[in-house]
């Protein structure tokens, strides 16, 4: 049913008294038609091994049903019992920190045979019991899973076999990844040493690759035993998350989000963001466009948060900014954690919909009009469908590598990726991402490559002609370094990417006291330091158009832009301040042919544009500031759908602090996307 999902997570378990009916009366009210239950309750079904109760899994999912609520069972594999850790201590995770200790969440070995034993017979018994339920519309597979680093004995013999399956021979792997380094050549299999104190970045990188493909596999076999009961019109999915730095910031560093998304039928994701006076919404834009990206279609937000922390209590107006920013990403769903605010254990203070109290509070009159817009502008609102011109190029080998040989002053690979990103966001560019082994390049016209440090030849070549081409491509310092053993190119850096930039280098430099030489009056004198890394790059067909400013430093070129083929490639080779970084994108904008009315507009006034099933354009116009915004629409006649206001081009568009407006351009008369 294509309708717009509006959802709480919803634990009976954790109910200080008996509330169903009249929790169920507020949803209703709210415009709550989804619910997710179960993921997180392992003891209470399985109070002693083989001893089930799922009394509360069976009262929730009638009493829903009874009011028209579909539910998302989650198989509750993520919080391990007790019992199981008496009987099994083996089963809690061996880290490089040592031995797990039992009280969290996540905190066990997802290869241990006991564990997986245990687990799919929760997973049987739970989804069995209830696949044919009425209520239930989907699934969701562990939660937020990850390989919680572990790397035990038996970790360490299944990467063992793992290398002797990618490599064949002991000589390949010590050839490949350098180990006659510090007497660390391997000569026989049986030494082959635990990679827990390895110095080899090469080795370590790749043992974070396999650990990575653990989380791979574990998914794809929840999914495979869900597959066994699940039902037609049912669909299974999975919470992914990203690095944590308080809030959701970006690419996760323990899961391959697209190969981990394959086995699912639709990709679900849990956002986190600032609020507040720190309300960008840019958070937003990045998980929703790379949960979007891992499917190339809609997906699920599972998980948003409704009052959460004290400073992430949402101003008037912001919790339906954020709910429509969702879906101006392409979500399909905007589920909240969670309905009620939980009285005892960690996240006492992690507040939910509904406070301590139960009552009707201003976050929930709030949500009260989200859930009647959704359901009043589903049929215009529902499946909006992207084709972005710009995708950025993310990888999590590269990831790691700068894991391994670090920035110097601490900022990692995501630091990298956000300072473009958020310059996109904020110029009003729409974006995809895509992975290095990404075969169809020419659906984009500009690529945007942060840090790409360790990669194959094949996808550097392929960039190069993907310029040659037509195409324009945007790098920035610390790409094409290595390949993707984390080996480093014995050529002139930047490797095989400096034929199309047409520069090269060979010295790098942490900057003191370096600044930009810049004519640039949108930028800031503050804004031309170089901060971070400096690459001192010599053109060889190169343009340059930024220069250090410098007394030694000054004869090399900064930024570089190179006409190749029929496309360009632009390449940077510092960390500049944010201005400067915007106006670096801006111009491979332009030169990629991109700029239009809407990057006439910038931030705090964002733009997000698709089309529904429909065949209309649908414009969100959301206003991020606590200030009035206006603009003038350029687009063609539209309906304002919140306001049921007709709007002409030319007419002036008001938006409130903390507003949005949602345009549907009338059909056959659609405007460029």
């Amino acid at each position: 049913m294509s309708i717009l999902r509006y959802g709480v997570a919803y634990y009976d378990e954790y109910m200080p008294y008996e509330r169903l009916d009249e929790d169920i009366a507020m949803m209703k009210e709210a415009g709550i038609n989804t619910v997710r239950i179960a993921e997180s309750t392992w003891s209470t079904h399985e109070p002693q091994n083989g001893v089930f109760d799922f009394t509360s899994v069976d009262r929730v999912l009638d009493a829903m049903h009874a009011e028209g609520i579909s539910v998302i069972v989650g198989t509750p594999t993520y919080a391990v019992p007790a019992w199981l850790v008496k009987e099994h201590p083996d089963v809690l995770a061996v880290t490089p920190k040592g031995p797990g200790k039992y009280g969290a969440r996540q905190i066990m070995d997802i290869t241990n045979p006991a564990y997986l034993f245990h687990a799919e017979r929760i997973i049987r018994k739970l989804i069995s019991r209830v696949c044919k339920h009425p209520a239930v519309v989907g699934y969701q597979t562990d939660n937020e899973t990850k390989h919680y680093d572990t790397a035990g004995d038996n970790v360490q013999l299944l990467f063992v076999k793992y290398m002797r399956e990618k490599f064949e021979t002991l000589e390949e792997i010590n050839r490949r990844f350098g180990l006659d380094y510090w007497s660390n050549r391997i000569n026989s299999w049986e030494d082959f040493p635990s990679v827990v104190g390895t110095i080899n970045g090469s080795l370590g990188a790749e043992f974070a690759r396999f650990q990575r493909g653990l989380v791979t596999d574990f998914l794809a076999w929840q999914v495979a035993l869900v597959n066994e009961y699940k039902q037609p019109g049912q669909f299974v999915t999975q919470n992914f998350d990203f690095e944590w730095r308080g809030h959701s910031f970006g690419v996760q560093p323990s899961v391959d989000h697209f190969g981990a998304a394959e086995a699912f039928d639709i990709a679900g994701v849990d956002i986190y963001h600032p609020s507040q006076h720190e309300l960008t919404g840019t958070e937003i834009a990045f998980g929703g466009d790379m949960a979007r990206s891992l499917k190339r279609s809609n997906y699920l937000v599972l998980e948003t948060q409704a009052q959460a922390f004290p400073h992430w209590t949402p101003y008037p107006g912001q919790l339906r900014l954020q709910a429509f920013s969702h879906l101006a990403s392409g979500a399909n769903m905007v589920a909240y954690w969670h309905w009620h605010s939980i009285h005892n254990s960690i996240e006492t203070y992690w507040k939910g919909l509904l406070s301590h109290d139960f009552k009707p509070n201003p976050v929930y009159n709030e949500a009260v009009t989200i859930g009647r817009d959704f359901a009043r502008l589903s049929g215009s609102l529902y499946g909006l469908r992207k084709k972005n011109k710009v995708a950025v190029m993310i990888s999590n080998e590269a990831l790691t590598a700068l894991e391994w040989f670090k920035l110097p002053d601490g900022r990692n690979y995501n630091d990298v990726v956000r300072w473009l990103y958020d310059g996109l966001y904020r110029m009003n560019i729409e974006c995809d991402f895509i992975q290095p082994g990404y075969a169809e390049l020419t659906e984009y016209s500009l690529i945007i490559v942060p840090a790409l440090y360790a990669v194959s030849d094949e996808a550097l070549e392929r960039l190069n002609e993907y310029v040659r081409q037509g195409g324009h491509a945007v790098y920035t310092f610390k790409s094409g370094f290595a390949d993707e053993t984390v080996k480093v190119r014995t050529t002139i850096q930047p490797g095989i990417i400096s034929e199309a930039c047409g520069i090269g280098y060979s010295l790098f430099v942490t900057p003191h006291e370096v600044r930009l030489k810049s004519g640039n009056a949108d930028v800031s004198a503050e804004d031309i330091s170089v901060e971070t890394w400096m690459e001192l790059i010599t053109p060889t067909t190169a343009e340059v158009l930024l220069r250090y400013d410098h007394p030694h430093w000054g004869e090399y070129a900064a930024v570089t832009r190179n006409r190749y083929g029929q496309g360009s490639a632009t390449y940077i080779g510092c960390m500049t301040g944010r201005e400067m970084a915007d106006s670096i994108l801006k111009a491979a904008v332009q030169e990629a042919g991109l700029w239009g009315a809407d990057q006439e507009l910038a931030f705090p006034l964002i733009v997000k544009t698709g089309i529904n099933p429909q065949n209309q354009t649908v414009r969100y116009y959301l206003n991020y500031s606590d200030t009035p915004q206006s603009l003038v629409y350029p687009h063609g006649p539209a309906e304002e759908l919140l306001s049921g206001r007709e709007i002409a081009a030319g007419m002036e568009l008001e938006l409130a602090p903390w507003g949005a407006a949602i345009l549907l351009e009338q059909l056959g008369i659609q405007g460029d996307c």
